[in-house]
């Protein structure tokens, strides 16, 4: 199966393209008082380590705004500035260079503060995220039966385009996020139903990491499972390096992206006679560090697996894998037995094999 994307219109933000012929892309947002350069730099800094290729930074004050000019500078990546009820931070903003703002339609709606925004991010070149939140809603009428929280998020996104189509602005971007996943997929399939903009996923408040990750792997891989997403935002609480990671993990196994080898790790059983953990873990350590200093672009399936049950089989479907029995293991590569070999030897043996074909 292949997933076959719904077909967007192209946005750039700064160097990275956001819209259909382009990959999905991970974003994050920092969790430091954007009033201090230093810290937010060191966090925008590891996020990009991770991984992380948009990164959107609170703009709470004029000082938060005016602390834009200072980081913007000294990242590779590019900056959005999270604005809300005060639209002259949004203009200070992209005064100080950022590349793209998020607006909430919830709280900055006044049209004439809108069309100043709009002018100056048309001038700039810059886009706009329309991040409508259930949470942010005039939703008064919510308390009547027929309405649902779905489609008034879909109504709020689609009257806001519509005022700034009317200021001759196109360069949008859309978001339609709710804590509830039932809510956010269903926003996200009425609206792709109705406009060609990309869409910016995420599950808004899905919790703790434990809770977060089930949340927004659930819910965004729904909606990427049906072709709908052009940019991603796993929303965590704590640890926003997290957040990258999950992202990363959820794009990987819908195949979207390539960041490494897939393992396909055998859940143990009694019948396991080796520890299987310990040697999975001991190969994705040794590749993951061995295959960042090379051209790595394709992601092979590596198998590891306990027993003679389905560990042939899995290792056998892999492009490399490992069935392991009570002394020895079997080493496979497309499908063959290449041969047999002691445990120590296994981590070692896999990561020759990948790196003599990935280089």
């Amino acid at each position: 199966m292949t997933i076959k994307r719904r077909k967007t219109k192209t946005i750039n933000i700064g160097a990275v393209k956001v819209g259909l012929g382009h990959p999905v892309s991970i974003q994050s947002m920092t969790k430091t008082d954007t009033e201090d350069p230093q810290a937010t730099l060191k966090q925008i800094k590891a996020l990009e380590q991770a991984g992380c290729e948009i990164i959107r930074v609170a703009v709470k004050n004029t000082n938060s705004a005016l602390a834009l000019g200072k980081i913007r500078p000294r990242i590779n990546i590019p900056l959005m500035a999270d604005i809300h009820f005060n639209y002259r931070l949004a203009l200070e903003a992209v005064a100080r260079g950022v590349d793209g703002l998020r607006l909430n339609p919830g709280n900055i709606y006044r049209r004439e503060e809108v069309r100043a925004i709009a002018l100056a991010c048309k001038k700039r070149k810059i886009p706009i995220r329309v991040g409508v939140n259930s949470g942010s809603l005039k939703i008064e009428n919510c308390k009547l039966k027929s309405v649902k929280l779905e489609d008034l998020m879909v109504k709020a996104a689609l009257n806001y385009i519509k005022m700034l189509e009317s200021f001759d602005f196109y360069d949008i971007i859309v978001s339609l996020k709710a804590s509830s996943i039932l809510e956010t997929v269903a926003a996200y399939k009425k609206f792709s139903k109705r406009c060609r903009y990309p869409l910016h996923l995420g599950i808004t408040a899905a919790g703790l990491p434990e809770q977060g990750t089930v949340k927004s792997a659930i819910g965004i891989g729904a909606l990427l499972l049906e072709g709908i997403g052009d940019t991603v935002r796993v929303s965590l609480a704590g640890d926003p390096l997290k957040e990258v990671k999950v992202a990363r993990e959820i794009l990987q196994a819908l195949d979207l992206r390539s960041f490494g080898p897939k393992l396909i790790v055998c859940p143990t059983c009694g019948r396991c006679q080796t520890d299987v953990v310990k040697i999975a873990r001991e190969v994705k350590k040794k590749l993951d560090c061995e295959l960042s200093t090379v051209n790595y672009q394709l992601s092979p399936k590596v198998a590891i697996m306990g027993c003679e049950v389905n560990g042939p089989g899995e290792a056998a479907e892999a492009d490399l894998g490992i069935a392991c029995g009570k002394n020895y293991a079997l080493l496979f590569k497309q499908g063959k037995i290449i041969k047999k070999i002691k445990k120590s030897q296994i981590a070692d043996a896999l990561l020759k094999l990948t790196l003599k074909d990935r280089r």
